[in-house]
């Protein structure tokens, strides 16, 4: 999903708010499509590249046995962009 959204643009802070919300958008798309039993929590950040860098952290108290989490990190010359992806089971 990253890729095809931001895959040859340069960072443009007016698209900001269209990009993250179409990655998560997307993301979102394809995981309900999978099936499974689970909600769905997508985060997504996106700045413009610099020598500061750039520090991100999540935590989450789950059942490590059905729950999960994946982080993707995406960039280019001129951003960076970090997607959190949250699976909590449902309990049927």
């Amino acid at each position: 999903c990253i890729d095809g959204i931001l895959g040859g643009e340069d960072y443009n802070q007016n698209n900001i708010n269209q990009w993250t919300a179409s990655i998560v958008e997307q993301s979102l798309t394809h995981l309900v499509k999978l099936g499974k039993p689970y909600k769905y929590v997508v985060t997504c950040a996106l700045v413009q590249r610099s020598a500061y860098g750039f520090h991100t952290a999540s935590s989450c108290f789950w059942d490590t046995t059905s729950d999960g989490t994946c982080t993707v990190r995406w960039e280019n010359r001129t951003m960076n962009c970090i997607v959190n992806v949250f699976a909590i089971a449902i309990v049927l």
